[in-house]
């Protein structure tokens, strides 16, 4: 790879054998894609809103409206839910099937591309007739077979990192994708477990450090997710502007109309008013930067 040199966890080797699909070939590659009239390459920074969980046909159509209008490029929410406890109840669930037909909804009425999650293989076929991008979540970054048979549908991906993984395993998951002859993956750090975190309710730090690390040694984007990453909604929109600081190529931000009645991480989610004014902050830093961020493509 020309001028570049491999990092603490990463030898030439890696670069030569173990990832050189993902690797890039030359300081100035970098990979631009489109998906749903989207944008991916440099100098772009694309955002993706919503809430955690897809909770109601009205509400997340709602959420699509705003955060359009705001300037997201993309939806987000999840109808499959990997929760950290296996123990539900009437407000702390998954909408599953239900939810990805919300989403399909509101799709549709906002204009708006969608990403959500996958868990399992056997909804492949369900979840990628309504997304855009299959999302796979940081506990299953790992799961070879599931990323295989994500990467063989031919739809664009987002690859979270293991909140326990080294740029190297994220590098090398990725490497489970291009093999399979997908090319538009998307990266997104979403904080690592680290012995402090500043708040008791705080499990992992935003890992801003990744985002240059890895954009010497990849060509794909490299996103990050300041809300899972913190877990603490104060801090959100400080983190997401230190993300497009340090050149991140996208940002996921969770977005709910009344986040303490969030029925999954009311801790991290910033209203409407909140995001509509993160954007324009982002709008401006982005400026500086020269950057774009986000999509003016809102609604009348």
């Amino acid at each position: 790879m020309e001028n570049s040199s491999p990092g603490k966890d990463i030898s030439l080797e890696d670069i030569q054998s173990k990832f050189p699909l993902v690797a890039k070939q030359k300081s100035s590659h970098f990979s631009e894609f489109q998906i749903a009239d989207v944008q991916f390459g440099p100098g772009l920074c694309p955002v993706f809103a919503g809430p955690n969980m897809v909770e109601s046909e009205e509400l997340i159509i709602d959420v699509a409206l705003n955060i359009k209008n705001s300037g997201a490029s993309f939806l987000r929410g999840g109808a499959f839910k990997p929760l950290t406890f296996p123990y539900r109840s009437k407000k702390y669930t998954e909408t599953r099937e239900n939810g990805i037909g919300w989403l399909a909804k509101a799709k549709s009425v906002a204009q708006i591309p969608i990403i959500t999650e996958i868990m399992e293989e056997r909804y492949l076929p369900l979840i990628s007739e309504v997304s855009d991008i299959l999302q796979i979540g940081a506990r299953n970054m790992q799961n070879y077979p599931l990323l295989t048979a994500c990467a063989k549908s031919g739809k664009p991906i987002m690859l979270k990192r293991g909140f326990g993984c080294s740029l190297r395993d994220w590098l090398g998951a990725a490497e489970y994708l291009l093999v399979e002859g997908n090319d538009r993956v998307i990266l997104c750090e979403r904080g690592i477990v680290a012995p402090h975190t500043h708040r008791s309710t705080s499990r992992f730090l935003l890992d801003l450090q990744v985002v240059p690390a890895a954009q010497e040694v990849t060509h794909l984007p490299v996103i990050t997710d300041p809300s899972h990453a913190c877990f603490w909604r104060p801090w959100v929109p400080n983190l997401a502007k230190a993300s497009v600081a340090v050149g991140a190529n996208g940002l996921m931000i969770e977005v709910h109309p009344d986040p303490s009645m969030a029925a999954v991480d009311p801790l991290q989610a910033i209203d409407y008013q909140e995001f509509n004014q993160l954007m324009e902050q982002l709008t401006r830093i982005g400026e500086a930067c020269e950057v774009k961020v986000g999509s003016k493509d809102k609604l009348n």
